[in-house]
């Protein structure tokens, strides 16, 4: 069970007995018939792609929170949590929930009510074909570099489940996913992520409460922090306790020396430039909101997700934040050390604290829970990618720029043919995620160089009707380019590549990378839409805030709901928590 004929193994980094795999099998078992049943549904590249747009508010909104829970969130976030301590909840309460609740409020009307199938037609629609086609292409290059981290983590965990070399686990995780996407498009995406989300917290919830006990509750986890924050040597680059247990002013996360220029780097350029650039143009979450059955839904998915989103840093930071404290290999990584072995097999990375807490403290049956958890998580987040990937590969690249005007059953093989082709090469992107200790590290450095720049032409095109279609494309490429550059200038944005000419590293470097982005683009786009042409009011309406009826921009059933369903009392309400969730940590 534990090998492959022919194939060399490693020991099983977790060990796992009967009753896990039972749990897993039954797991999988779900997963792929939500795929067969949903391949009854499809009868058109809608049903397809956006699902028909049939799914209530509700189901989308747990599918947009779910796509999410990817390597992102699970792995990358427990370790950001072991390395850098309670600061990591930026990336929740600054870097998602204002977003979040902007998308639903503000943007959503636009995409939903201009019916574009994803989010770079929509740019089409504002900017023409340069815009469109260099959204389009960097989109799909993110995607399948990020569908490759999500693919790297998931073969992690094959490995260390089953101690089967990393690239047969690979391929073993991408068919699974490559079955229920193929079969059921968006729809089996989506009610898989439904159900993906239940399994997680299901998953990481008991690890977090055993974890809490073993170390004598939240209390005990700080005097454990601060002890070790003491005698940890000075070499080890240990952050401050102070630093690790307290959210603000964040120099553990940002880099910064300096508390203000933390807190600047932390509002702007993960806050503002990072976050508003990832979940407001970002068609792997606005695609699940586009599903939705009406204008109210579309607008509601993003913020009910956000009452999921601002709770899931104390299912995954805080077990990080346990086993840099309780998982002996973690220390010692913390410390300096290089310990060996780690779901790579190349020792031992802040990726694994999750794994290695699950090794040392879940009892079997709740390991099996566990596993199936991170199955999930990172089938969930792959899955998304794919799906993003297949819609806007199909409809914005193939049907608009290759082949035109053909049957809408030759564009549904399209899109299956670019799920299969999609997978095939994350196999090959999740090598690159394995070099990294940190994904986030990598992760926020794609952000910076897809998300930034595109977000300040979206803000800027959408709320200024003179920006023109050739501001669009200057503004995008040259901000790419400026986030690209600051990466390849910093410590370690390029990994050994990197000049090191700016004195920054990790995800502070990606701050600056990011916001370098946002203001060369928004620089560029004005100066360029100054001496060029505009289009017409009338090209403009649905397109631009001010030339659109602010009836068009509002679902009119939603005057007859309760308040507690209506968007702006729900947004409202979330925005509320999170400020009080501010300033208790």
């Amino acid at each position: 069970m534990h090998a492959l004929a022919g194939l060399p193994t490693a020991d099983a980094l977790i060990s796992a007995k009967p009753v896990d795999y039972v749990i897993i099998a039954l797991y999988f078992v779900f997963v792929l018939g939500i795929g067969v049943m949903a391949r009854r549904a499809v009868s058109d590249s809608i049903d397809f792609f956006l699902s028909g747009r049939s799914l209530p508010a509700w189901v989308t909104g747990l599918a947009f929170i779910s796509a999410n829970l990817g390597a992102v969130e699970i792995m990358g976030m427990s370790a950001n949590g072991a390395e850098l301590g309670i600061s990591t909840v930026h990336y929740f309460w600054v870097g998602a929930i204002p977003a979040m609740l902007f998308l639903g409020v503000v943007m959503m009307p636009f995409y939903y009510g201009s019916k574009v199938r994803s989010v770079p037609e929509f740019m089409f629609r504002r900017f023409g074909t340069g815009a469109h086609l260099v959204n389009s292409i960097s989109f799909a290059v993110a995607q399948l570099l990020i569908a490759g981290v999500n693919l790297y983590l998931l073969g992690s965990i094959v490995h260390a489940l089953l101690g089967w070399p990393l690239w047969v686990a690979l391929l073993v995780a991408a068919a699974i996913v490559l079955s229920y996407i193929t079969l059921g498009g968006l729809s089996a995406a989506i009610y898989n992520e439904v159900l993906q989300f239940f399994v997680i917290v299901a998953a990481l919830l008991p690890l977090t409460l055993i974890g809490l006990h073993r170390v004598g509750g939240y209390q005990g986890l700080k005097d454990k922090i601060t002890e070790f924050a003491t005698s940890a040597p000075a070499s080890a680059g240990v952050p401050p306790a102070e630093q690790q247990l307290h959210s603000w002013p964040g120099q553990a996360l940002s880099g910064f020396d300096s508390p203000f220029w933390s807190v600047v780097g932390i509002v702007f350029g993960l806050g503002f430039v990072l976050s508003f650039g990832y979940w407001t143009t970002n068609f792997v979450e606005v695609q699940r909101a586009m599903a939705s059955n009406s204008m109210s839904a579309a607008r509601k998915t993003p913020i009910i997700g956000s009452f999921a989103k601002m709770f899931v840093p104390f299912i995954v930071i805080i077990p990080g934040m346990v086993a840099a404290v309780l998982v002996k290999e973690i220390g010692e990584l913390k410390a300096g050390g290089t310990p060996p072995g780690g779901a790579s097999g190349e020792g031992v990375k802040y990726n694994d604290s999750l794994l290695l807490l699950m090794r040392d403290i879940l009892p079997n049956g709740l390991l099996g829970v566990a596993i199936a958890g991170l199955l999930a998580a990172f089938m969930a987040g792959m899955a998304a990618n794919i799906s993003a990937f297949n819609t806007v590969f199909s409809y914005d690249l193939w049907q608009r720029y290759i082949r035109k005007d053909h049957s809408d059953d030759y564009y549904l093989r399209i899109g299956r043919l670019a799920t299969v082709g999609a997978t095939i090469v994350a196999i090959f992107t999740a090598t690159i995620a394995s070099s990294f200790s940190n994904v986030m590290d990598y992760l926020q450095s794609l952000f910076g160089f897809f998300n930034a720049p595109l977000f300040a032409t979206f803000i800027l095109g959408m709320f200024w009707k003179r920006m023109t279609a050739t501001a669009g494309w200057v503004g995008l490429t040259a901000g790419t380019l400026s986030a690209v550059l600051v990466a390849f200038l910093s410590e370690d944005g390029f990994g050994s590549a990197s000049l090191g000419v700016i004195p920054l590293s990790g995800q502070g470097a990606a701050f600056v990378a990011a916001s370098a982005a946002f203001v060369v683009d928004i620089v560029l786009s004005v100066g360029v839409s100054l001496v060029t042409e505009p289009k017409s009011s009338a090209e403009l309406r649905g397109l631009v805030y001010s030339e659109t009826p602010k009836e068009e921009l509002v679902d009119p059933e939603e005057r007859n709901m309760p308040w507690f369903r209506r968007t702006l009392p729900l947004a409202g309400i979330s925005l509320g928590l999170v400020i009080v969730l501010n300033f208790l940590f």
